[in-house]
């Protein structure tokens, strides 16, 4: 992705917090972003010598922080005011990080409260849940489409969201017209070439990854599977399965929505884009014990391949070539339904443990079984 494509500074920004963070390879990054190994370690000469806003000509001031309780209330109140969801947590935690000297939750509930930046009745702690998350980051990626949204003029925004499990670290925010594969590719593959690869996707069962047969396989679900990622899919009617996507989904609205109306696609990206930044090293995550989202990850140590790898199957094995238009295999005489998808594909025979059954696998992945005591297609 060309730095033009998004904020230049949110994409400086971006590439020195992932540099910084200890497992990351500075010029591996520095290749995915697309610039030399000289400009790379140039921003972060300068993010560690004290600017942090990497423009070309910096114009922010350096003071000392105040300790006076004006101005300490006045910090509650501008950070509440730049993210009115935000509860006393965050801000708190927010102003720790910045290294302002922060009150007690209470003492900032009590400011909010005076002067009317939160009702009386919603000052009730949110209790924190239990949440289950993978070891380590790119072991999983959540993703999903959110609820489209109306414009100003009534056309639809699809939200594409992908996150980090283990991390909550969001990779992909893009604002979609529509929710095609095609569109969905595009975006996963400018993805991919900036974070490396998961290891797999957690999603639901609709398009563009699902089938909606019930058999799964999609042309996308394939394309997938040849970059070495496993697509995982949540139980059907079971949306407590992808509870992260659905929190950040709110959060969206509470944080975005709630707060702008927008008129076209490219003002959301813009909007996508700046809260992206604000979300993944900024806002504390009461799923993190108010750590940011960055603090826990790291760009794949996977890169996106310049060519798609192809299935390879051992010498020994049967193997099969499903017609380019048609949707079966021929076996011992006789044709066996697969899956649309995989139109084209090598396809591998294996004997199952049932006498007269063989499955067929795609790489490692079983797709269709084969019955040879029930008729074969005609």
């Amino acid at each position: 992705m060309p730095w033009g494509a998004v904020s230049i500074m949110d994409q400086r920004r971006e590439f020195v917090r992932l540099a910084l963070q200890g497992d990351t390879n500075v010029r591996e990054l520095c290749r995915r972003f697309e610039i030399s190994a000289e400009t790379g370690y140039k921003w972060l000469r300068r993010w560690k010598g004290g600017d942090h806003d990497l423009s070309d000509r910096s114009r922010r001031p350096h003071t000392s922080p105040s300790r006076s309780s004006d101005d300490i209330e006045a910090r509650v109140l501008e950070v509440r005011d730049g993210h009115p969801a935000w509860g006393p947590r965050k801000i708190r935690r927010v102003l720790q990080n910045k290294g302002f000297e922060a009150p007690a939750l209470s003492t900032i509930g009590a400011i909010l409260l005076r002067h009317d930046r939160i009702a009386a009745e919603k000052s009730l702690a949110n209790r924190p849940l239990c949440r289950f998350e993978k070891e380590a980051p790119n072991q999983l990626w959540q993703m999903d489409f959110k609820g489209s949204v109306a414009l100003v003029d009534e056309t639809r925004c699809h939200p594409l969201t992908v996150i980090d499990d283990h991390s909550r670290y969001v990779p992909c925010l893009k604002a979609c017209a529509n929710q095609q594969g095609e569109g969905v590719k595009a975006h996963l593959e400018t993805t991919f070439r900036r974070y490396g690869l998961p290891d797999a996707f957690y999603v639901d069962n609709g398009s563009p990854w699902g089938d909606s047969t019930g058999e799964h396989w999609t042309w996308l679900e394939v394309w997938l599977l040849k970059l070495g990622i496993e697509v995982i899919f949540a139980r059907a009617y079971h949306p407590q399965g992808r509870g992260k996507n659905e929190r950040f989904h709110r959060t969206m609205d509470d944080e975005i929505f709630a707060l702008h109306r927008f008129h076209t696609l490219a003002q959301v990206q813009r909007a996508f884009d700046k809260w992206r930044e604000v979300y993944n090293f900024e806002r504390p995550h009461d799923g993190l014990s108010l750590e940011v989202p960055a603090s826990r990850y790291h760009p794949s140590a996977r890169p996106m391949p310049d060519r798609l790898p192809k299935v390879e199957y051992d010498s020994g094995e049967i193997v099969r070539t499903v017609p380019s238009t048609k949707d079966y295999i021929s076996f011992r005489g006789q044709h066996f339904k697969v899956p649309q998808a995989f139109r084209g594909e090598r396809v591998a025979i294996r004997a199952l443990n049932i006498d007269g059954e063989f499955g067929v696998y795609f790489a490692s992945y079983q797709i269709a079984t084969i019955d040879l005591s029930r008729p074969s297609l005609r």
